[in-house]
């Protein structure tokens, strides 16, 4: 069986996930890891049976057997690198979001389409179980036309202060999940945006300049409206719900738990909290989204989560931050861009 040869750029949280999820399957493997600080590094990496490690990422791109790479390095990397590994005929994936400007982004789709490679950007949630079927219900026409999204998505605990100096702001760092998910879910494109935010949770968060709490309302270019709301802090763990709305009649997601055992007694009736962070609630959908990558690239099909999908998640993130500091909508035009890998 042909094996998959992938090179993993960056070895923090989220890239040593995808190693270790790579490392599992039977059609892929990890031929090499990179990062900056390598102290330690090796000794992980033998422990997965990754062979290379290295701190320069060039030296992925430059090794003829590696096929894939998978871009895990902090955003301020993903551009210059995906133009790289594009140029060097790699299929990339790359985690979200690709850039903090538009325009960057625009340029590194382009070298992707140029050089006819195939990009994946690493929207997870589009992969997991309940979305998924919420998004089919919708598709096959179930609850009729459209009308209403709502998302809500609210993190157990805000990131440190440090993480949110270089996360790009609550829009681009948090939302553009929910920003891919409304385009996914509904099949169609945000044309105008309003947000509204505030810092409610922690000082530090409005000290950095950026927001902990938000409403977003969205106009679709099918005529139907969205709200997205977002918390960086839920006290009961980690919320992530989902409801589409219309013409024929509605389908909802709830938050996954520990169990669905529900206990009524003369105190209350008690459940389970939802699972408290995202390394719990979406481990099958990181697991699944690398498969599909993967089979994408051994059998010459398109991603399920391309370039430009994660360009229209930008756009959307730049326009409601547009619209927080103006107070006013905001309005984006089509420019959707095809990119079609070999």
């Amino acid at each position: 069986m042909f094996m998959l040869q992938v090179g993993i750029i960056g070895a923090g949280r989220i890239g040593k996930l995808h190693a270790g999820h790579i490392q599992q399957m039977r059609d892929a493997q990890v031929r090499a890891i990179s990062d900056v600080c390598i102290e330690g590094l090796d000794v992980w990496a033998s422990g997965l049976g990754i062979p290379v490690v290295t701190s320069d990422y060039r030296d992925l791109l430059n090794d003829p057997d590696i096929q894939a790479v998978f871009i895990c390095s902090p955003t301020s990397t993903h551009a210059a690198i995906i133009e790289e590994a594009a140029q060097a005929g790699k299929h990339i994936f790359c985690e979200k979001p690709v850039s903090f400007s538009v325009n960057t982004t625009e340029q590194a789709v382009a070298a992707v389409r140029a050089a006819g490679v195939k990009m994946q950007v690493g929207f997870n949630r589009r992969f997991d179980h309940n979305f998924q079927k919420a998004r089919d219900i919708v598709q096959a026409g179930k609850i009729g036309t459209p009308h209403l999204l709502r998302i809500t998505s609210r993190d157990p605990e805000p990131p440190s202060a440090e993480y949110i100096a270089t996360s790009g702001g609550l829009f681009m760092d948090m939302t553009i999940h929910d920003f891919d998910m409304a385009r996914y879910v509904m099949q169609s494109e945000v044309i105008e945006v309003f947000a509204q935010g505030a810092n409610l949770i922690d000082p530090r968060i409005g000290e950095l300049g950026d927001i902990d709490t938000a409403i977003v309302n969205l106009r679709f270019a099918n005529g139907a409206l969205g709200i997205i709301e977002n918390s960086r802090k839920a006290v009961y763990g980690y919320d992530q719900r989902l409801e589409a709305f219309g013409s024929a009649g509605s389908v909802t997601t709830d938050n996954d738990r520990a169990s669905t055992a529900l206990v009524s007694t003369a105190d209350g009736v008690h459940m389970d909290k939802p699972l408290y962070f995202f390394l719990e609630r979406y481990t099958q959908a990181y697991i699944h989204e690398v498969e599909e990558f993967v089979r994408a690239v051994l059998e010459d099909r398109p991603v399920a989560c391309d370039a430009n999908d994660g360009l229209q998640a930008e756009r959307i993130a730049r326009a409601a931050k547009e619209s927080l500091h103006s107070g006013r909508s905001v309005k984006l035009e089509h420019e959707s861009v095809s990119v079609h890998g070999r």
